[in-house]
């Protein structure tokens, strides 16, 4: 099993070209489904989870095609999915259990076909993540639902879902995603109340119209949906990954150094901007680049409250709490999103970190220096946030159980040391 070392080594410099969205592409990925025409999509991230939802739509039957010496090269990376093949409606659990985002194959499969069978999902271990919003969801818009032998079995009620309007009990993203891609195949108009606003929902659906839907108030928290028969062939660039941008950006203004993220969408990232500028770090944007520059100080302790976009997101606490480490003064960061997501802490703490939980509720007092120690990673951003505070620690950090970092982040041991970083991956 592979693990990533990393030695402290001064302030990171330089320029960092930005991946497109784990969070987006698997969607939309699981959207060309809705369609007998190919569909393209570019700037595709060369991760383990973009792996492992080809293995699931080949599974279903799709042909999936691109370049490999262009896979994860940035835009002109490309990946083609040709859905007219499919000869299977069910989504086993040798390839569902281990990446949840696979549930959202459920929508597109049971719009097209008129019955879906998905395995009950796996993933990180970061909380319980029920998959009640999706199947409530499919059964307004008329599916009949069960649950039995670890799976998900639905099946439309006539030829076609129809148009409903419904409300989620909870802001869900992946809910909202499998509900918005159901609908645009569905008879009639369906209204979908208390939507999550994520970039990467209005990515989706930017690909869904693209594709013939008819989509409205999409970013908003009612999204309004007129179903239509059939959808087409198109292209479609995946939007930048927010979250790896401000993965690397934490990791400048923690190292005190000054970096440029290129290929990224400043206008997605306004909470966590806003936190580094409290943060002592010096933000300007200039269209697709964000300059961040510490000016070789220490960064101030933030405090963070993670909630639904546009609000700090859940998936860039990890990294802030690092920050926190080893920053001036104190923060407090309180978790609203999933309960298990503090796993981290122990890890972060095995390096000289001072935190201090209650609860949902971290409070870190920043510390001068941190120390290098071997750590294990607990899901997809504590990786990152082990490795952000390996950076800046005193001797080698020794991060085990990478195969969570490969799920989310293209080649970041790479980017990392063209940024100056000392880090490498060891058996």
């Amino acid at each position: 099993m592979q693990k990533i070392l990393v030695t402290g080594n001064g302030p990171l410099h330089g320029e960092v070209l930005i991946s497109g969205a784990k969070n987006a592409v698997l969607p939309i990925l699981c959207a060309t489904l809705l369609t007998d025409e190919p569909v393209t999509l570019r700037n595709v991230p060369n991760l383990h989870d973009v792996k492992t939802t080809k293995k699931v739509l080949e599974g279903l039957g799709a042909t999936v095609s691109y370049d490999p010496e262009r896979f994860g090269s940035g835009p002109d990376s490309e990946v083609t999915v040709n859905a007219s093949t499919v000869n299977s409606h069910v989504a086993p659990y040798e390839l569902v259990k281990t990446m949840r985002a696979s549930v959202l194959v459920l929508g597109p499969v049971l719009a097209r076909y008129g019955q879906a069978e998905v395995s009950l999902p796996g993933g990180c271990a970061i909380g319980s993540r029920p998959v009640d919003l999706h199947i409530k969801a499919m059964q307004s818009l008329g599916a009949d639902v069960t649950v039995e032998h670890g799976f998900i079995k639905a099946k439309t009620r006539g030829d076609r879902l129809k148009g409903a309007h419904h409300t989620f009990e909870i802001v869900s993203v992946g809910a909202t995603e499998n509900a918005l891609m159901a609908a645009v195949l569905a008879e009639g108009t369906t209204v979908l109340d208390n939507s999550a606003m994520e970039p990467e929902i209005v990515d989706l659906a930017d690909c869904l119209i693209a594709m013939g839907a008819n989509i409205f108030g999409h970013g908003t928290p009612r999204i309004e949906i007129h179903g239509v028969e059939r959808l087409h062939a198109a292209t479609h660039d995946v939007v930048a990954d927010r979250i790896e941008c401000g993965t690397f950006l934490v990791a400048t203004a923690m190292s005190r150094g000054s970096i440029t993220t290129v290929n990224s969408r400043p206008e997605t990232m306004d909470a966590v901007l806003d936190k580094l500028r409290e943060a002592g770090a010096e933000v300007t944007v200039d269209g697709d680049r964000i300059h961040l520059d510490m000016r070789g100080k220490r960064p101030k302790a933030v405090d963070i409250t993670t909630a639904p976009h546009p609000a700090f997101p859940t998936d860039m606490q990890a990294q802030f709490m690092a920050l926190n480490c080893i920053a001036e003064g104190a923060g407090v960061i309180r978790e609203n999103i999933f309960e298990n997501r503090f796993m981290h802490v122990s890890e972060l703490q095995r390096l000289g970190a001072d935190i201090r939980v209650d609860g949902h509720t971290a409070f870190v007092r920043g510390v001068e220096q941190l120390s290098g120690a071997p750590v294990m990673a607990t899901d997809l951003r504590a990786s990152a946030s082990l490795i952000l505070a390996g950076l800046v620690a005193d001797g080698d950090t020794l991060v085990d159980r990478i195969y969570h970092l490969d799920r989310g982040y293209e080649n970041i041991e790479a980017k990392l040391s063209g940024l100056g970083a000392t880090i490498r991956r060891v058996d």
